[in-house]
């Protein structure tokens, strides 16, 4: 494949001395949607698995739903040449990534690649450290649109001042790009990443469990429940162009379909990015209609970008608010415990209130009708609402102003 002339990386170099401070603007001015390699195959990936990804992800109407990013996670690269320009594995992807990039392309979605802030990634392939420049200018040439940046092997490095060098060099090299900060939450990037990256993540790596830490020594996965428990008091760093990440999602993993739709709720309810994980070719039917769901997705996409609060809990039983545009709200009731719960919803006993965003929801000023966005089922708020909440599921309404 061809290589970038050095002549243009010292030109990339040059710019990037001079180039404006800043990211793109106008990128993940709502949540990004997309797929990551991870979650699913770590790294065993090729250019193969990326088109049917890309294909599967049109097929299925995922793309319709709003997904656009095809993101290849570790384990794509080679080696660098003679000139340290990084190379793709020839073996796994022996067309290239430009011409894996027009494919992606000419089905109306984006590529994503995945690099990483220190020497080496996480699987112990060539990372970025002194090629930053170098890198952001090749992924231009390849035609790439979003970037996931790690946080393995960087020992001795400041968080903001990587992330800030990976920034600056993504833009001199001129293609709007979405930038990504992996950094896990370790030196809370939420603090200083807004003008750095489009999100963040805010925690360890996912685990497709309900609620369960996995430890593997130097660092643990989490589950559903202790990554939404690790949000509290990040929702005022969120905002459009800049995201509280809670991982790529487990949906379609091995959880149970209630699990499933309850983590698709949260991540949306949090104005979380929603990067499915699972393999697209061949899921059930039941776990496209929960990646598909665009009630869901619309609270998700939300222009207002608000993330979403808990104001009650009562026992196992969490109630959680999310301020919408247009004076809508979103509720969701979640259920952590291991049995179904009967709850009334009495609409007029609670006033909420989101200093944050400086809305209300008073049922008693305000007549709602609601949508439940799992059942479709429509109602107002002149009544109270019984549900039955089944274990590690939840309820998800909409409500408009009548």
């Amino acid at each position: 494949m061809k290589t970038v002339p050095t002549l243009l990386i010292s030109a990339g170099l040059l710019l990037g001395a001079n180039a404006s401070a800043q990211k793109f603007d106008n990128l993940a001015t709502t949540p990004q949607m997309g797929w990551n390699s991870w979650n699913k195959f770590a790294c065993n990936i090729d250019e193969k698995l990326i088109r049917e990804t890309a294909d599967a992800m049109v097929r299925i109407s995922m793309k319709d739903a709003g997904y656009e990013y095809v993101n290849i996670d570790d384990c794509w690269h080679g080696k660098r040449d003679k000139n340290g320009n990084i190379q793709p594995d020839p073996e796994r992807f022996p067309s290239g990534m430009k011409a894996l990039a027009d494919y992606v392309h000419a089905k109306g979605l984006k590529l994503g690649i995945y690099s990483d802030a220190g020497a080496t990634t996480c699987g112990g392939r060539p990372g970025s450290r002194g090629h930053e420049y170098q890198d952001a200018i090749t992924y231009a040439a390849w035609g790439v649109d979003y970037v996931k940046y790690d946080w393995c092997d960087t020992k001795g490095l400041n968080a903001a001042a990587a992330y800030t060098t990976m920034r600056d060099a993504i833009r001199s090299a001129g293609r709007p790009m979405l930038f990504s900060m992996c950094e896990w939450g370790d030196n809370k990037p939420w603090e200083w990443g807004a003008d750095i990256g489009h999100s963040w993540r805010t925690t360890g790596d996912i685990y497709p469990c309900w609620d369960c830490e996995i430890n593997h020594g130097s660092w643990s996965a989490f589950g559903v429940l202790r990554i939404l428990d690790k949000q509290a008091g990040l929702r005022k760093h969120a905002g459009p162009g800049h995201w509280n990440d809670m991982d790529m999602m487990e949906v379609g993993m091995g959880m149970t379909e209630d699990e499933d739709r309850a983590h698709f709720s949260i991540w949306a309810m949090m104005a979380s990015p929603l990067i499915s994980g699972n393999d697209l070719r061949s899921m059930p039917e039941s776990t496209r209609k929960i990646l598909t769901n665009k009630d869901v997705i619309a609270i998700n996409q939300d222009k207002l970008g608000v993330q979403a609060w808990k104001f009650l809990s009562e026992g196992t039983l969490e109630l959680w608010a999310k301020p919408l545009a247009n004076n809508e709200w979103a509720l969701m009731i979640l259920n952590r415990g291991a049995g179904a719960i009967s709850y009334k919803v009495d609409w007029k006993k609670h006033k909420i209130s989101d200093d944050l965003s400086k809305r209300e929801l008073d049922i008693n000023k305000t007549a709602y009708r609601w949508t439940d966005a799992w059942t479709g089922k429509t109602g107002d708020t002149g009544k109270a609402l019984d549900l039955t909440i089944a274990s590690h599921s939840v309820a998800m309404l909409h409500l408009k102003a009548k």
